[in-house]
């Protein structure tokens, strides 16, 4: 066996269907269009079905094996609803990429009950029934995976972002919850927690003449990461080559988490 057949035995996605939820956005769609080149099956949901369509018919021309589908994880019949059309176009979901997220920045004390349940029904609750409903799916083929994104406020904080880190923690714990049950039925649960992306939704921050150099000044690597370089971690995952993996969370963060910038030090370098 030749390198390139090793890796392919290892990390191709080829025969796998991948739900994908929030596959439109910033880091949905490159986690999706990174697990369709890696030859999945990729069903591409979300709630502005145009946005999923539009990668659809990008990856379509590539030879990507890709669909468009309707889903809104705060609405839990259009959650059922979407699982059934997924199954019945596929057969199966073998992977299911929990990547739906918003969030608004604001202080603790001024999170009116509006926002913060906003905020959890889409990153929490959602997320929760969104699992249990493809679980379903799986344990009748006692064989699945899945993949949930938390954040580096799942460990790390800042300011404005106490609801959207409460309920990222709560992902983080409902993750192992769902590996320590869901074990017994061959279906794996794992996370990747991403750093500081640089995305359109967070532009804004990155162009902000302090809250920028805050980051820069915390992140090892002193730059922003790209929704692209979560995709190699995506298909690790996805693939075969983490049959031993579940109940962790993973974090891609350029070294934000290990402490950022050294202090001065001695060094002939």
């Amino acid at each position: 066996m030749n390198t390139a057949e090793y890796l392919h035995s290892l990390f191709s996605l080829e025969g796998k269907t991948i739900l994908v939820t929030g596959a439109a956005g910033g880091i949905g769609a490159a986690i999706s269009a990174g697990l369709a080149r890696a030859g999945a099956e990729v069903a591409l949901c979300g709630r502005t079905l145009s946005k999923c369509e539009e990668l659809v018919n990008q990856l379509s021309a590539e030879g990507c094996h890709v669909s468009a589908h309707l889903l809104d994880v705060a609405d839990r019949s259009s959650i059922q609803s979407c699982v059934d059309e997924v199954v019945a176009r596929y057969g199966k979901i073998d992977v299911l990429f929990n990547v739906a997220g918003i969030n608004k920045r604001e202080g603790l004390l001024d999170v009116e009950e509006e926002t913060y349940d906003r905020i959890m029904d889409t990153n929490l609750k959602g997320l929760f029934f969104m699992s249990q409903a493809v679980a379903r799916e799986m344990y009748k083929r006692k064989s699945g995976h899945i993949i949930n994104i938390g954040s580096h406020n799942d460990e790390g904080m800042l300011g404005g972002c106490s609801v959207y880190g409460a309920a990222k923690s709560g992902v983080i714990a409902l993750t192992r919850a769902m590996a320590v049950e869901f074990a017994q039925y061959g279906i794996r649960a794992n996370a990747i927690s991403p750093g500081h992306i640089l995305t359109e939704l967070t532009q804004v921050t990155w162009d902000h003449p302090t809250r920028s150099v805050y980051l820069k000044d915390r992140i090892a690597m002193g730059r922003p990461g790209r929704p692209d370089e979560l995709v190699g971690m995506a298909i690790m995952l996805a693939s075969d080559a983490s049959s031993y993996m579940t109940g962790q969370a993973y974090h891609v963060d350029g070294g934000c988490l290990c402490g950022g910038a050294p202090w001065e030090y001695d060094t002939k370098y």
